[in-house]
């Protein structure tokens, strides 16, 4: 079979969702001709596509070896380094693909997304317009376009893309997916879950849990912001109290008022999205699981803190209360790392970070002895004679 088969093979297999039948073709036609850089590039999207990340980058990385003229190389790599958030290097990848290939839409948009998510909007969103003008009619352009500007902020213009996206495509997952989102983030509760319900419902095998839980995560990122400023307000009034006795009435009102809001907020939030955020809530990853049960009851007991102070007039409620708030945190944080522990991605970025705080230690230690060797050697070095004096 001649590469150009077994290119062609392979790309249809990975389009109907065959990637690991693709993979065992591409690797035999390699096998043959290891220097073919299409198949290299393809190979590393199947990868890609498998969330085996590190060997699609060492794919591209064998492609662009092999010819460093290809821009489809150099935008798969690219799309490589996003997934192992390496934003910096991808930026640079997918720069390398529009020089090569500037009408080709695929490298502005691989380069939209990860100007984005280098946190630089507005060379994101003129990329990204830029790849849409050199195909209006592409999908992936529409759909790029909504990540950028819901990255960005504008959710308007997100969701005008995102709906001309489905209009081409109506059974896109990853349109239906972004429109829920929005519409998770405009508390429009309801129909958000309903979305994620029928895409699950579609695709049993792969539902997406952690996403059917945003109601109960969203609740608690929303609290994480402000609760911890109204309730140090609350506090501070509750401890200016003990030597401005006026202060009392001013910080019980608004501890009530605060608590209230709390209560609403969850209701407004939660009674909408019924018991399916619950259902899927045993299905995430045990530290997603239980940083979410805990932040959950910690949210309580500050409430009860404040309903407690706003009652009694008791001060050390409020500073029990504030003295919750790291513990907030703490478990936000447990959350957001539970909530990625099954991104191939994030864990090698992790453990990247991990090998760069050791090399990191490791210099620290090697320059304490060198330094320590050189202040002993000083120290036992004997000053010069003086001149006059007997040697």
């Amino acid at each position: 079979m001649s590469g150009d088969d077994a290119y062609r093979q392979a790309r249809q297999l990975a389009q109907v969702g065959r990637p690991a039948d693709a993979e065992a073709r591409l690797r035999t036609a390699l096998a043959a001709a290891p220097a073919d850089a299409d198949l290299l590039t393809l190979l590393g999207y199947v990868l890609r596509q498998q969330r085996d990340y590190a060997a699609a980058l060492a794919a591209c990385d064998a492609a662009v070896a092999a010819d460093p003229r290809l821009a489809d190389a150099h935008a798969e790599r690219a799309e490589s380094l996003l997934a192992l958030i390496r934003d910096r290097d991808a930026i640079a990848a997918a720069g390398e693909a529009v020089r090569l290939a500037p009408l080709e839409p695929s490298g502005h948009l691989v380069l939209a997304r990860a100007l984005a998510a280098g946190r630089r909007f507005a060379e994101a969103r003129a990329c990204a317009r830029q790849g849409l003008a050199l195909a209006p009619r592409s999908v992936e352009g529409l759909l790029t376009v909504a990540d950028v500007e819901r990255d960005a902020g504008s959710r308007d213009a997100a969701e005008e893309a995102a709906r001309a996206a489905l209009a081409i495509e109506p059974a896109n997952a990853y349109g239906r997916w972004l429109l829920a989102m929005l519409d998770a983030e405009r508390l429009r509760v309801g129909r958000s879950m309903r979305a994620l319900h029928d895409m699950a419902r579609e695709n049993p095998a792969r539902p997406d849990v952690i996403s059917m839980t945003w109601p109960i995560r969203s609740l608690l990122s929303a609290l994480r912001r402000w609760f911890a400023a109204a309730i140090l307000l609350v506090a501070a009034g509750a401890l200016a109290a003990r030597w401005w006795p006026s202060a009392a009435l001013g910080s019980r009102i608004l501890a009530a008022l605060f608590a209230v809001v709390v209560a609403g907020l969850a209701l407004r939030v939660l009674i909408p999205a019924g018991r399916l955020p619950w259902r899927c809530l045993r299905l995430v990853p045990g530290l997603l699981r239980r940083a979410t049960r805990a932040a959950m009851m910690t949210v309580g007991v500050m409430v009860a803190l404040l309903l407690g102070y706003a009652v009694t007039g008791r001060w050390w409620t409020a500073v029990l209360a504030l003295a919750a708030v790291p513990v907030l945190w703490g478990l936000g944080l447990a959350e957001l790392l539970g909530a990625r522990l099954d991104d191939p991605g994030f864990l090698h970025a992790l453990k990247a970070l991990g090998r760069d705080f050791r090399d990191w230690g490791g210099e620290l230690a090697r320059w304490w002895q060198e330094t320590k060797r050189e202040l002993r050697e000083t120290w036992d070095d004997k000053p010069p004679p003086r001149p006059g004096s007997p040697r």
